[in-house]
């Protein structure tokens, strides 16, 4: 049964799709799509479970041997993200359950928990294959799937929202694709393993170098790295916000974490960061991302815009550790994916719920209700404290450890970057509070009370927030055998 369980990890949430769409019913296509997530995050389990004890596990497709067949590869570098892409898909799944009845009619819901399905698995996918033009097929599934379900979103922007995507995330797609197709025309191959046997040595070739560029640029599009970031605020601010929670976890997370796939165990990090300037530039976007996208939230009017240019933001942390090229950095960044997966989809839970008791995000509909509810707005500020940095958050966890490896490569202009942005994010989580409690309401009605699936998932992850910050064991272990694996091997 071990043997199959990285291509159980990608077929359930895969066959659960258009059983969604079959059975026509919101309740049923809500338990299908909660039952592959809950599978999903046991299967996840286990195979972290299997690769800590025996190391990584290999699924080849029809029996095919590599490179001719197809790899399924579930090491130490991809357990993190099948773990975080599962829970998150878990959590929404209950959350979803009520937060998605105001927000998406009888008739389409059975749609959205089939996206979410073919969403899921299109991320799972990504995170397991070991064959780069199976990665583009993965890539595209989710991407399809998120078009879809942004465009379900409740107001008209939701349509062009999704549009936007659409364009923008096709051309990162086909610069992804070219990527993938230069490198087969050098190597012959799309096994990533093979891939990077071939290209050892091919540092001076200017097809390979081409393959980087594209590849890198299609991944940057996909992560929303500044600056090419225009089609994520929008987004994530129209789409229903079970879909924002899930895409705001996982969505950027995954092309990231692609991105060091391609970069550590494809092209290789002496190609990558050492003959050509993608380190370089890496930590220039990173900073610009940190600041822009800092700075832009703290001038927003609607909280779900405020927390989507925060992710701009945020993905400058993680892009600062991955083009570090060394292992303090690239744990520092898997840490930062993680604490900062949980914290953007509790506060999105959060803007979910307000938006449901409330019908309106907008910041000045907030006035005076931390005091008429206090809780949910705890589960704000707790969750909001990592977006800080302040401990003891997730979020204070990996901005330290990103802060040491840089200054122990002694990038002092990146550590300012990531102290001012901190600041700024002081202000627009501070905007927040002070119109939350210590503004008059505008009205006397009292809000709508919230369905309490709803409050147990954004309070699930306010404090797993928070016990991220209190023990950081097991997320740091994983983040320093991700780490190891990719930098200590050649071939994933």
């Amino acid at each position: 049964m071990t043997a199959q369980l990285p291509v159980l990890q990608v077929l359930i949430p895969l066959l659960g799709a258009p059983l969604c769409v079959l059975l026509r019913s919101r309740t049923a296509a809500w338990l299908l799509y909660l039952t592959a997530a809950t599978a999903s995050l046991t299967v996840a389990a286990l195979l972290t479970a299997e690769v800590a004890d025996e190391g990584p596990l290999t699924y080849r497709m029809g029996g095919w041997s590599a490179p001719a067949g197809i790899e399924f590869v579930v090491g130490e570098f991809s357990t993190p993200v099948l773990l975080l892409v599962s829970l998150t898909a878990t959590v929404a799944a209950v959350y979803g359950r009520r937060g998605a009845e105001a927000e998406v009619d009888d008739r389409r819901a059975p749609l959205l928990y089939a996206c979410l399905c073919l969403t899921l698995a299109g991320l799972l996918g990504l995170a397991v294959t070991g064959d780069v033009f199976n990665a583009f097929v993965f890539l595209e599934i989710s991407s399809l799937a998120t078009y879809t379900m942004i465009a379900m979103g409740r107001r008209r922007r939701a349509l062009l929202a999704a549009f936007r995507y659409l364009v923008i995330g096709s051309v990162g797609a086909v610069f992804v694709l070219i990527g993938i197709g230069m490198a087969y025309a050098v190597t012959g191959t799309l096994n990533m393993a093979d891939l990077a046997a071939r290209l050892d040595g091919a540092d001076g070739d200017r097809a390979v170098r081409a393959a980087v560029v594209f590849v890198f640029v299609g991944l940057a599009v996909k992560a929303a790295l500044f600056p090419l970031h225009a089609w994520l605020p929008a987004a994530y601010g129209e789409a229903p916000t079970v879909v924002s929670l899930f895409l705001a976890a996982t969505s950027t997370k995954v092309a990231l974490y692609m991105l060091c796939r391609f970069a550590y165990t494809v092209f290789g990090a002496p190609l990558v960061f050492e003959s050509m300037p993608v380190g370089r530039i890496g930590l220039l976007l990173a900073c610009l991302a940190m600041l822009v996208g800092s700075a832009v939230a703290c001038l927003q009017s609607d909280l779900r815009y405020l927390l989507a240019w925060s992710s701009v933001g945020q993905i400058g942390y993680i892009v600062a550790g991955i083009s570090l090229a060394t292992t303090a950095g690239v744990s520092a960044a898997y840490l930062h994916i993680i604490a900062h997966a949980i914290t953007k989809a509790a506060l999105f839970a959060t803007a979910g719920l307000l938006l449901a008791r409330l019908g309106s995000a907008r910041l000045s509909a907030l006035a005076g209700l931390g005091r008429r509810m206090p809780w949910t707005f705890a589960a704000f500020v707790l969750a909001a404290l990592g977006l800080i940095g302040v401990p003891p958050s997730g979020g204070f966890v990996s901005k330290w450890a990103l802060v040491t490896a840089l200054v122990d490569d002694g990038r002092w202009a990146v550590v300012a970057a990531v102290l001012t942005s901190s600041l700024l994010a002081v202000v627009y989580v501070g905007r927040v509070v002070e119109i939350a409690w210590f503004r008059e309401p505008e009205g006397d009605t009292p809000p709508a009370r919230p369905a309490p699936s709803m409050v147990t998932a954004v309070w699930a992850l306010a404090l797993l927030s928070l016990a991220i910050g209190l023990d950081p064991s097991f997320p740091a272990e994983l983040a320093d055998a991700a780490a190891a694996a990719l930098l200590g091997t050649g071939g994933g």
